[in-house]
Parts: structure tokens; C-alpha cells; sequence
């Protein structure tokens, strides 16, 4: 460890003058942004919001330096939406980031939709203000529009300068012999297509070599042709999955294909050497973590260090990173000058239960895929700047994730977007106290693009409304969770419809566990038709987008497909720089 370290302090590469320089300076005049997000973290999983068992000591330091929030919410209950909401300060629903079918999220490399080029993000916003800006880790937000170098949807072509990463995310496909969770059902249903086809050809030749058909042989022949393109079409997808979604790039260039499970420790040391490229700037560092989305991969140092599993080894060798970056910054001199900010892109998975042990979402019902209940939305939210946020505070107002947006904007001195609807707030008047209230009093909880539940926070009151219109039939009944699915759909006759809507008051009732009344409570009628006129109202914001998530967008196409050597032979390595 000591060596790692002496490592990773020589890869950061900021001299002494720059250390120097940046203590020297009014610690909010441009200040530098550490923005590490966790994949698929429940809130119940970390020591400082209650979990007695996973051992979690730097982030909670974080929580105890900084401002912890308790009612940190995301604006979707999945990663493409959710971190396109968080990139962009806007609602999914807003930028074409959602859909009105079962995928919900990106779902091949090499398909046509992501995060569009006319959606500026935070990152964006900083450049333009001289920022040098980098992403290590997870991207989930597409890569090409039309051709394979277009980069549309692609990092670099979206405020960032530097990129070290997958430009898709991690999932069982990504570790052989981990199974897969990509499309089962369709794989699974297109090889039964295949299977019949073949045994029908076969059997129409046979009854031809019997003269029991009179179909000729050139019908024949086409047939076969058919069948074989059929066959050849669905197992380049299914088949080579790994091959293709699996990677890793450095800015343009694919430099693992398949991706090496080991690189989340090569993901920590890009974030710490991705300052020395402009040691003059200030920067803004996205850390987007691998850590602790399936198949729960980690270090061998780390296996077997938890009572709980690979997930709590997984959660504590997170933990282990955000103490390396937390700890470089530190001696590095550049605490004062540096806000760090952790959180999650949802609540966690109930469906992946396999090597689960941990508490997962905590007292909040639902997860992960579930846009209403809590569980799959309260995320993590913590702030740390010393000489600037008082230590040890804690916020139990409702903020979102897309509040991060207007934050580092107003921060680093940039003009929010004025020919667009930004539905994120600057947080710092609230977390340095200079407020007591959320500027939040509506926030709108999108499955897909239905709109399941909206929460109230009446500026006269210290109730939080939340009325369900929608909520995910489980299964099985009473599991908490959609077992058979995988995840929760949005709407069908997987979905319940509340008419009136569930009512919960989250002040007394955060679990989510008895619903209110017009007997319950006076006022039942009247709170729902306050949030009523709030839907109408936020609905006369939106306006038509492309759908970037249809299913014309996501299916794989071979001439997107990015590759490392000649298509499709594709195949690197990022230590020995082979091809092939």
C-alpha cells in the first residue's frame, strides 16, 4: 500500500507552485470539483446514513467533515436516465432520455441514442470557463450517432477533456461465467426461433430427398440462406456481448476489448494523474465507479474482507478508493480549495440478491427500476469542503441530483443555459446555512416517461407530500421486489393505478407504510389537488424530443460498433497495446 500511494501522489503531478498557488487564493474563486459516483448504491449500505455492519470509514469521514443530506433524491431509479438528469440539470423525460417501453437504458455500444449533442452539461459549462475537466469509470450515455467516429453522445464531445473508461457500464455479460442480464428473455426466444427454423429446413429437405415435396431446390437454397443470415444476425449480438460492450477507451481510442474487470484500480490512478495535463487550471474530476453494480468484481486484497459477502467486499474496496482520492487531495494541500461531492445514480438492486447481504435500501421500500418508492431513488448526498461548509451538519430538506448542475455552475462562475428549462438548484445557500428550506417544493418521479409519484414540500410546512399515481405490481406478491422481470416495468399490467393516488406524508412516514385517507386526514383532498395543479403545470413545460431510448436507437449496429483492430476481429489490451 505504501508504495501504491507513493504512486499515486507522483501520478497526481502537481507541483509544489501549484500547491502554493491554490493555497494562497480565496478558497471560493474557482474552486476545484471532486464528483465520485457510486453505481447502484443503496443508501442503507453506508455507515453514515445507519448500517452497523459494512465497514465504510471514508465515506463516512466525508459526512463527518462535511454536509450530509437526508433526502437526496434522483431524478430516475436507472443509470442512463438517472446520470443524464445529473449531467444536465434536467429532468430525463426533457432530453429524450426515457421511453414508453420495457428498455430504459442503453443497451448496446454501437447503438444510435445517448445523451444528445444539443444538451450541455455541467462539464461543458466548466470548460468554458477554463476548467480542465476529466471523467474516469462509468459513461452509460451512448458513444456514436451515424458512423463509427462520429462521437456524437461520446464523452469528449460533451465538456469533458480527458476520458478514461467504459463507455458502457458493468454487468454479469463483463465477467465469464457470471451469466448475463442483457435482454435473457430475447436472447433465449430468438434461439428457439432458430431452433424451429433449422428442424423445418431440415425436415423440408428430407421430405425432398424422399419426393415427398415438390418444392424445388432453388426455394430451397434461398430458405437455408435465410435461415442462416437469421442465425448469424441474433448470435453476433447475443453471442459476442462480452466483446462488445465490454470495453475500455481512453478518450477516442478502445483500449481493452474485452474490458479487464481489474481496472477499477487503473480507473483510481487515471483520476489521480488527469491534473497534470494542465497544472495552471482548476479542475473538475468525475470519478463515475464501476463499484457495486454486478458481478461485484474487486481486487483480491479485498475478497472475503467483509462480513457480508462479495457485496460488502465490493462496497468496502469502494470505500477503500474514495479514501485515496479523499486522502491525495489532502496532502496534496488542496482540501481548502477542492469541493468533494459523493453519492449514488439510484437506490439499490432488490432483484440481485444472489451474493446481497448488506441493508440495501435501508428503511425505504422499493429499489432500484422502482421511479415512486423511495428505495429506488433516496440516494447518498454528501458535501466536504473544509474552511467553507461547517463539519458534521446535517440537511433533511429534499434536494435532487440535478441539483449538482446550477451548484458547480454558480461555483465556477458559469451562465446557466438560458433557452432551456433547468430544473436543478443551487444547493450552496443550503449547505452553508444561509437558508433553512429546499428551493425544491415540487419534485416529479418519472418511470420511464410516466410520471409515478410527485413529492410536495409546502413552503409553510415541514410535511413532504408524496402521491403515488403508479406503483410496480411485485412479484412474487409481497417480495418487494420484480424477481421475474428483473426489474420493475413502468406501466401495463405489471403497474398499479392509484385513483385517488396513495398518499404518504415522508415526515412521519418515510418507509412508505400506511397511506393516508380523507378519514386520516383532514386536508386529503386538498393536498392532492395542490399537487395536481403542479403536474398540469410542470406538464405545459415539456415539449416534444427525439426518443433517444426507442428501440430503433438501442439495437447494435455492426458499422457503430467501436473496435480495437479490424471489425470484427476486434481485440487489445491496454498493458501490452496488442491487437488482435
Amino acid at each position: 500500500v505504501t508504495v501504491y500511494r507513493m504512486l499515486v501522489l507522483h501520478a497526481l503531478g502537481l507541483s509544489s507552485v501549484l500547491v502554493t498557488r491554490v493555497m494562497s487564493t480565496d478558497s471560493k474563486s474557482q474552486p476545484n470539483f471532486v464528483v465520485i459516483m457510486a453505481d447502484d448504491l443503496g443508501i442503507g449500505d453506508v455507515g453514515c446514513y445507519g448500517n452497523d455492519i459494512l465497514r465504510t470509514p471514508n465515506i463516512d469521514r466525508l459526512a463527518q467533515e462535511g454536509v450530509r443530506l437526508t433526502h437526496h433524491i434522483a431524478a430516475a431509479p436507472l443509470c442512463t436516465p438517472s446520470r443524464a438528469a445529473f449531467m444536465t440539470g434536467r429532468y430525463p423525460v426533457r432530453s429524450g432520455m426515457d421511453n414508453s417501453h420495457r428498455v430504459r437504458v442503453i443497451l448496446f455500444n454501437a447503438g444510435t441514442g445517448g445523451l444528445p449533442p444539443n444538451e450541455t452539461t455541467f462539464a461543458k459549462l466548466l470548460q468554458q470557463e477554463g476548467y480542465s475537466t476529466g471523467i474516469v469509470g462509468k459513461w452509460h450515455l451512448g458513444v456514436n450517432c451515424e458512423s463509427r467516429e462520429d462521437w456524437c453522445h461520446h464523452p469528449l464531445s460533451h465538456g469533458f477533456g480527458y476520458f478514461y473508461g467504459t463507455p458502457f457500464t458493468n454487468f454479469l455479460d463483463c465477467k465469464p461465467g457470471a451469466g448475463s442480464n442483457l435482454l435473457v428473455d430475447v436472447a433465449a426466444v430468438l434461439s428457439r426461433i432458430n431452433q424451429a427454423l433449422a428442424l423445418g429446413l431440415l425436415s423440408l429437405v428430407a421430405l425432398k430427398l424422399f419426393g415427398l415435396a415438390s418444392l424445388g431446390w432453388r426455394p430451397i437454397g434461398c430458405l437455408t440462406i435465410l435461415c442462416l443470415l437469421f442465425f448469424i444476425s441474433w448470435f453476433s449480438v447475443f453471442g459476442y456481448i462480452r466483446l462488445w460492450n465490454c470495453i475500455a477507451m481512453r478518450d477516442f481510442k478502445v483500449v481493452q476489448q474485452p474490458i479487464q474487470l481489474e481496472m477499477s484500480v487503473y480507473i483510481l490512478m487515471e483520476f489521480l494523474c488527469l491534473n497534470c495535463r494542465n497544472q495552471k487550471k482548476p479542475f473538475l474530476l468525475f470519478v463515475s465507479l464501476l463499484h457495486v453494480h454486478t458481478p461485484l468484481f474487486m481486487t483480491k486484497g479485498f475478497v472475503g474482507n467483509s462480513k457480508n459477502g462479495l457485496y460488502g467486499d465490493n462496497v468496502e474496496e469502494m470505500d477503500w478508493h474514495v479514501g485515496q482520492i479523499v486522502n491525495t487531495i489532502d496532502e496534496l494541500g488542496l482540501a481548502n480549495r477542492t469541493l468533494i461531492h459523493f453519492t449514488s445514480d439510484h437506490g439499490g438492486s432488490i432483484e440481485e440478491i444472489r451474493e446481497r447481504l448488506g441493508d440495501c435500501n435501508g428503511i425505504y421500500k422499493g429499489g432500484k427500476g422502482m421511479a415512486g418508492w423511495e428505495g429506488g431513488i433516496r440516494v447518498p448526498g454528501l458535501f466536504r469542503w473544509p474552511g467553507v461548509l461547517t463539519a458534521g451538519r446535517t440537511i433533511d430538506e429534499p434536494t435532487s441530483l440535478m441539483d449538482i448542475y446550477p451548484t458547480l455552475a454558480n461555483l465556477a462562475g458559469a451562465h446557466l443555459p438560458q433557452d432551456r428549462v433547468i430544473d436543478g438548484r443551487d444547493l450552496m445557500p443550503l449547505l452553508e446555512a444561509k437558508v433553512r428550506r429546499s428551493e425544491h417544493e415540487f419534485l416529479f418521479h418519472y418511470c420511464g416517461n410516466e410520471l409515478h409519484a410527485v413529492r410536495w414540500h409546502p413552503r409553510a410546512s415541514d410535511s413532504v407530500w408524496k402521491a403515488h399515481y403508479f406503483t410496480p405490481v411485485f412479484s412474487p406478491n409481497g417480495s418487494g421486489g420484480c424477481h421475474q422481470s428483473g426489474v420493475c416495468p413502468c406501466w401495463g399490467t405489471q403497474v398499479t393505478r392509484h385513483s385517488p393516488p396513495l398518499l404518504f406524508d415522508l415526515s412521519k412516514d418515510p418507509s412508505e407504510v400506511s397511506p393516508l385517507s380523507s378519514e386520516s386526514e383532514p386536508d386529503f383532498q386538498g393536498i392532492l389537488a395542490e399537487i395536481g395543479a403542479a403536474v398540469e403545470q410542470h406538464r405545459r413545460t415539456l415539449s416534444s424530443v427525439p426518443q433517444q431510448l426507442s428501440w430503433r436507437n438501442i439495437l447494435w449496429r455492426p458499422w457503430l460498433q467501436p473496435c480495437c483492430g479490424t471489425f470484427p476481429f476486434c481485440g487489445c489490451h491496454e498493458e501490452s497495446g496488442s491487437e488482435g
